[in-house]
């Protein structure tokens, strides 16, 4: 497992309180993302959105832990149900689930700057190559 630096993940957590501040930063970050693709789209034609913010608050922090450190169980199980076997989800959507995410918190985010974009995508990669290396 790489650990990211301690600086980039207090920056990143510190941006991702903010953002979790207000509920909408989820729904917005599924508007942008099922604005990404139709595959996206088709994706989550039948899912209960409520359901659906909850987990993904959950899974960022998962991503977030993980690079802090934490055991990635989560991570492989969230790996394997959305692998071939489970939802069969195409890891090359595993990109535009993040550039969804970066709009979000470009949105959400009032310290927002290009360089803690970067700083949020070096702490998010370990993470997102556990799912996707599932598949």
């Amino acid at each position: 497992m790489v650990l990211v630096s301690s600086q980039d993940n207090d920056l990143v957590f510190q941006s991702y309180g903010r953002c979790c501040r207000r509920e909408q930063f989820f729904e917005d970050f599924y508007s942008v993302f099922l604005g990404k693709s139709d595959a996206v789209r088709g994706m989550f034609s039948s899912t209960n959105m409520t359901e659906q913010r909850r987990l993904l608050r959950a899974g960022i922090t998962w991503l977030l832990m993980y690079a802090r450190g934490a055991p990635g169980g989560k991570l492989h199980h969230l790996g394997e149900t959305h692998s071939r076997k489970g939802y069969d989800v195409n890891p090359a959507l595993y990109g535009l689930w993040v550039e969804a995410l970066m709009e979000s918190v470009q949105r959400h985010d009032p310290d927002y700057s290009l360089e803690l974009d970067q700083r949020w995508r070096n702490v998010l990669r370990p993470g997102i190559e556990v799912i996707s290396g599932a598949w």
